[in-house]
């Protein structure tokens, strides 16, 4: 330690010797105090002198200013603490930890703890490295320079404590397509608490509630536990429910896949069903063979069965296999609704297939053209009838309408045309009858201006001798 008074401190051998000077200025006999008082003048202005030389080594000592950094580090890693002055005049410099022990003094290490490693020692650094560092190595250090006073810098270690890993748990197991879930997932021993995320497969969920509570095996630490509930579907069947694990003091990618928990969602759902055709290509005739492939996802597997609505499966039906419906050699009689059904332990669902057999194919003959009648009633039927051809696939639930011409459509276009002959007929009765041809008589010529009817029968021209000369004029 710097002795004061010596060569190296000159503010303490400054302020020896003025305290030296006015004790000997008081101490004087009284004789002496009687001189004049100039000489006591003087012994005063030699004081202040001194005392001014030391104020000002005082203040350029001031001026080394010792600096350090805060220390964040990872449990069982290595922590390194640096003090640094600026302007040094050689003074010491020595580093203590939280309880006031030296560690370092110059580059003498006085403690006796062998994870405190001396890195660097100059006139304007002392650097230590501390190996292995653990939670009771947290606290303030203390980097001191030994002035007039002393200076001190603070050093603060901080010691980060990874979580362990997490562990997932789920109240269900196996779940049905509608119901809820609820995952539970705890990490312990983290310092600060760790957080939690959710993941279902590679979408982000929000965490459903939260808990963070001190460790009982170290005040330090945290425990952290986190809820999600989930409404699942059939499109989550399969899908991984992952709890992944942050924390400051985890960087690594590897790690940071250590620090997360997975469960995988069992969905169970009711079957859903689906009718194909395979053949014919086309409509359903007379003759055709008709296969229907009926397909089911579900889970459990559900079991199919095939059935005709209200009716009895004709005996010509071939099942090769649960799925597959065979019926050959259709007929009219065929018509129907075709159900296939599946089951498992969810549930049932069931698609219907509505047959319409159609007749077999003939040649018509071309229409001809002997007399207008013939010609243009060819063009009525297919005018009127905007149904002439029926669709290539029967449609489900009977909302089939058939394009085919049929004798119900050709009896009521025949009926139009009767209906319009008929009325053609009487408007033209009608028109002769109001346009009728007049005629002239001579009988009774002149007997409108008779009194009576003998003086018009005497006074008609002629009389009763021209009654032979009638004649009728028909136009």
């Amino acid at each position: 330690m710097r002795r004061w008074g010596s060569a190296s401190n000159p503010l303490g051998s400054a302020l020896h010797t003025s305290r030296c000077m006015f004790n000997m200025a008081f101490a004087m006999p009284s004789a002496v105090a009687a001189a004049p008082t100039t000489q006591h003048l003087l012994t005063l202005a030699v004081w202040a002198l001194l005392i001014g030389k030391g104020a000002a080594q005082e203040i350029e000592a001031d001026t080394q200013n010792l600096v350090t950094d805060n220390v964040v580090v990872v449990e069982g890693e290595v922590a390194t603490i640096s003090c640094r002055v600026k302007n040094n005049d050689d003074s010491v410099i020595q580093l203590l930890n939280p309880s006031r022990q030296t560690i370092y003094f110059r580059e003498v290490r006085p403690l006796k703890d062998n994870r405190f490693q001396l890195v660097n020692f100059s006139s304007s650094e002392l650097r230590v490295s501390l190996s292995n560092v653990s939670l009771v190595d947290e606290g303030k250090y203390v980097c001191q320079l030994y002035t007039d006073p002393p200076q001190e810098a603070f050093a603060t270690i901080t010691v980060l404590v990874p979580p362990e890993t997490p562990i997932i748990d789920a109240n269900k197991d196996v779940l049905r397509e509608g119901e809820e879930v609820e995952f539970t997932c705890s990490t312990a021993g983290s310092k600060p608490a760790a957080e939690i995320k959710w993941l279902k497969g590679d979408e982000e969920i929000q965490e459903s509630a939260g808990n963070v509570e001190e460790d009982p095996r170290e005040e330090k630490l945290f425990n952290v536990t986190s809820r999600l509930v989930l409404k699942v579907s059939r499109l989550d069947d399969g899908l991984p429910v992952t709890c992944q694990v942050e924390h400051p003091a985890v960087k690594d990618l590897q790690t940071m896949k250590d620090l997360q928990a997975q469960r995988y969602l069992d969905v169970q759902y009711k079957p859903q069903v689906q009718i194909t055709m395979s053949q014919p290509q086309g409509l359903t005739r007379e003759g055709d063979t008709l296969e229907l492939i009926c397909t089911a996802s579900g889970k459990p597997q559900p079991n199919l069965i095939w059935k005709r609505v209200d009716e009895e499966m004709p005996d010509r039906a071939i099942f090769t296999e649960p799925r597959t419906f065979i019926l050959e050699s259709l007929n009219k009689t065929d018509n129907g609704t075709y159900r296939c059904s599946a089951f498992n332990a969810v549930g049932e669902s069931f698609e219907d297939y509505v047959l319409h057999v159609y007749d077999a194919p003939t040649t018509t003959p071309p229409p001809t053209t002997t007399t207008t009648t013939t010609t243009t009633i060819p063009t009525i039927l297919e005018a009127t009838s905007p149904t002439t051809e029926p669709s290539a696939h029967d449609s489900r639930a009977g909302t089939e309408v058939p394009r085919s011409v049929d004798h119900a459509v050709i009896g009521g276009v025949v009926a139009v045309v009767v209906f319009a002959i008929l009325c053609l007929l009487i408007v033209l009765g009608r028109y002769f009858a109001r346009h009728k041809g007049t005629y002239f008589t001579h009988e009774a010529k002149g007997a409108d201006d008779a009194a009576d009817a003998d003086t018009a029968i005497i006074n008609a021209e002629g009389g009763q001798n021209n009654s032979d000369e009638k004649k009728e004029y028909f136009i």
